[in-house]
């Protein structure tokens, strides 16, 4: 029996090409020892265990963006744990192979306050980090918050435009119900708690909320707890 070596000079000389090739392959996902995809290319194996994809390809690996509906009442660190294979939606239509090192080194972007559940957009990717950070102020998101109590007078003009939070005028909204006991908010630059305040500014108690969009980017069907792939030139 031979002694083990480093995956990725297996790889090398099994596909003909050169190391960085080989690590190239194995973080990709295109190769498997026993019949397990092994991404770690330092990993000790026998060339016998190891097998090349046929569909295998070389490139650089695309940092990943996930969009999760973190459910109500929880922290958004433990949110990010809820991100593995086993919670990957079977409504995922992006067709991104997923590789473990897309669950990784994740950033919570425009993050939900505990008691909200809804869409959280977790990413790798540079320029999505940026735009969810540097524009944030200026994405429109949705919500849909479940009330009771009953409503003052003139209280949707107030809630559309003229309330405060935290000494400061808040700017225009977009606000409906949806039904008797849910109102929709299309709104931008929300703090912790201001949707809260603002219903209770109209004699309203807020019971839940959840965020539907962020940006041009929805929630869709996701189950609480799954995630989805932002699909290859999706925009927020």
């Amino acid at each position: 029996m031979s002694d083990p070596i480093r995956l990725d000079k297996c790889v090398a000389a099994l596909a003909n090409c050169s190391r960085r090739d080989a690590q190239q392959y194995i973080e990709g996902g295109w190769v498997s020892v026993d019949g397990v995809v092994v991404e770690e290319p330092q990993a000790a194996v026998t060339p016998a265990q190891v097998t090349l994809s046929p569909e295998a390809q070389l490139g650089e690996i695309a940092p990943a963006t996930l969009l999760l509906h973190k459910p109500a009442d929880m922290t958004v660190e433990a949110a990010i744990a809820l991100a593995s294979p086993d919670t990957r939606s079977a409504l995922d239509t992006s067709e991104i192979r997923l590789l473990k090192r897309h669950l990784r080194r994740l950033n919570p972007l425009m993050p939900l306050e505990a008691a909200a559940s809804g869409l959280l957009a977790l990413s790798q990717d540079g320029r999505v980090i940026r735009r969810l950070t540097e524009d944030a102020n200026t994405i429109e998101q949705e919500y849909v918050v479940e009330v009771e109590g009953e409503l003052l007078p003139y209280g949707m003009a107030r809630l559309a435009d003229g309330l405060k939070y935290q000494q400061r005028m808040l700017p225009p909204c977009k606000v409906s119900w949806q039904n008797e006991e849910h109102l929709r908010f299309a709104i931008k630059h929300v703090q912790p708690g201001q949707l809260q305040s603002m219903c209770e500014q109209v004699g309203l108690r807020v019971i839940s909320l959840r965020r539907l969009r962020i940006g041009s980017v929805s929630l869709g069907k996701l189950a609480p707890g799954q995630w989805r792939y932002l699909p290859p030139g999706a925009r927020f």
